[in-house]
């Protein structure tokens, strides 16, 4: 009896594990699109994982499977491995071969993906035919360090005077866009790009918008919108439905961001809208309970801040020697109620360059957009505006800004002197003006010779209620009379003395004709 106990003893010292253990896996258990699974001693955390439903074939004839079910491993435990699921996680049985693909979660990349539809796998869903891309990038890498940045110096027109003038996005930024729903965030986002059809195609960015937890119905209403626009043709669209797990709509922001980063390699431009962040920060809370992470704040797990922070900071202009490059991001948060000191909200607000604050009251009252300016702030500032910009709307937010108060001031007084009336209507003539609807964006030269007359007092003689039709009439003017202004601005980037000159008296002849007519 000794004698077999000291030979299983000896068997078991010279025991080595086979490279099928550290290699390929058993599904222990499988459920709410996680995997516990067994094996795959040597795996690493965020590695990809292939579920084989059959046991007779090499790795590389399962990967030519016509629809393969991919995971992600996510928790590294002493018993085994728990992965995400990124597919039909219905299929995954108990018992089932996973095995490892030695590399991290990836996705293709390159210039085919433009104007197309796909999911956060980089795989089409457009129904448009596949999408050959030369290039596999890992979805999650370290951001560029401070000595591979330069500073944001050149702006990112939306088309939005609003924005352009008083709260300036410049290329390589992150400007959050956030507001209770229905205030009009998305339509902010989606006028920046179509607005870049007005740059030229040398200076234009390719734009991706990541659609995170949205009706298929309305991203789907969003690419034709693109489409019949002229955008798609600079477009990628990263969709991750609300019927898709979890998993794909917590990943979905990064593909954007991988995508976004090989253009910013190149030399390129690339913006990146991630719509909304709102619903990642749920889809991710879902996924580590189920993962058995433990919860902190509002039920979040504890590297909620490090999520976004690590996604965010991916935005960059990059140096010279780097190719100069730039990510542009505009995250989206949705607030409740208007509350902006919520959790998934001040953590988004501390990492990003700047806000847009979108208020419910504001829109409901009919102003579009509906920013509140005393919130709103770009930490950028004007360094991210042309010259000519910075010259017509220098002092429009302390103008706004003195107005709103006056405004309140004024619910609780009826007699009102002089100097408060006259302020009071110039605040409402320059609100009218800021007001713009969705899908209109203008090209930045419209926008300054705009925002010149009405800060220069050319708008006065008209009432406020006026202001929006004399405004359409004055850019019908600009566009068809004088466009050797526009022109001049856009070339030159600025409004030199010669060229305001003229502005001036482009702007005294429509002043007349109107009076006269």
């Amino acid at each position: 009896m000794q004698s077999i106990i000291e030979r299983i003893e000896r068997e078991i010292a010279a025991w080595t594990p086979s490279a099928g253990a550290e290699e390929t896996g058993i599904v222990r258990a499988a459920g709410d699109g996680i995997a516990e699974i067994d094996g795959l001693s040597k795996a690493a955390l965020s590695e990809m994982v292939l579920f084989d439903p059959t046991f007779d074939r090499t790795l590389a004839e399962a990967l030519k499977d016509p629809s393969p079910i991919y995971g992600l491993i996510l928790n590294l435990e002493e018993d085994g491995v728990r992965a995400v699921i990124l597919g039909d996680a219905s299929k995954i049985r108990e018992g089932m071969l996973v095995r490892r693909l030695g590399r991290l979660l990836s996705i293709p990349v390159g210039e085919s993906l433009i104007g197309r539809v796909v999911n956060m796998l980089g795989e089409p869903v457009d129904g448009k035919g596949p999408i050959s891309a030369a290039h596999l990038r890992p979805i999650e890498r370290e951001a560029y360090g401070v000595i591979d940045r330069a500073p944001v110096s050149v702006p990112l027109h939306t088309g939005i005077k609003a924005v352009d003038a008083m709260i300036p996005i410049g290329r390589g930024q992150r400007e959050l866009i956030i507001g209770d729903r229905g205030t009009g965030k998305t339509s902010i986002a989606v006028d920046a790009i179509i607005n870049q059809k007005s740059e030229s195609s040398a200076t234009r960015p390719v734009c991706i918008y990541v659609a995170i937890g949205q009706k298929e119905s309305k991203t789907a209403k969003l690419v034709a919108e693109l489409e019949e626009r002229g955008a798609m043709e600079y477009t990628i669209v990263v969709t991750a439905p609300a019927s898709a797990p979890a998993a794909l709509q917590f990943l979905a922001p990064f593909a954007g961001a991988t995508i976004g980063e090989y253009f910013m390699e190149q030399g390129k431009d690339a913006l990146v809208v991630y719509d909304d962040l709102s619903k990642q920060a749920v889809a991710y809370r879902q996924m580590s309970l189920l993962l058995r992470r433990p919860p902190g704040r509002e039920a979040y797990p504890g590297d909620i801040f490090y999520l976004h922070s690590r996604l965010l900071e991916r935005a960059a202009k990059l140096s010279k020697e780097k190719g100069g490059g730039s990510l542009t991001a505009l995250p989206i948060i949705e607030t409740q109620e208007g509350d902006i000191s919520a959790y998934i909200p001040t953590n988004v607000i501390s990492i990003t360059d700047g806000q847009i604050y979108l208020e419910a009251n504001l829109f409901n009252k009919g102003q579009r957009p509906a920013i509140n300016v005393g919130i709103s702030v770009s930490r950028v500032g004007s360094s991210a505006q042309t010259k000519a910009m910075k010259k017509v709307a220098g002092k429009i937010k302390l103008e706004l800004a003195q107005f709103r108060e006056l405004e309140a001031f004024m619910q609780f007084s009826s007699d009102l002197d002089i100097e408060t009336k006259r302020r009071i209507d110039a605040g409402r003539r320059m609100t009218e003006m800021l007001n713009q609807g969705r899908g209109v964006p203008l090209p930045f030269e419209m926008e300054a010779a705009v925002i010149f007359a009405a800060t220069n007092g050319y708008l006065d003689s008209f009432a406020p209620e006026e202001v929006s039709a004399i405004e359409k009439k004055l850019q019908d003017y600009f566009a068809h009379e004088a466009g050797g202004v526009l022109a001049a601005i856009k070339e030159s980037k600025e409004i030199h003395e010669v060229t305001e000159k003229t502005l001036r008296e482009k702007l005294d002849a429509f002043l007349a004709r109107h009076a006269s007519a």
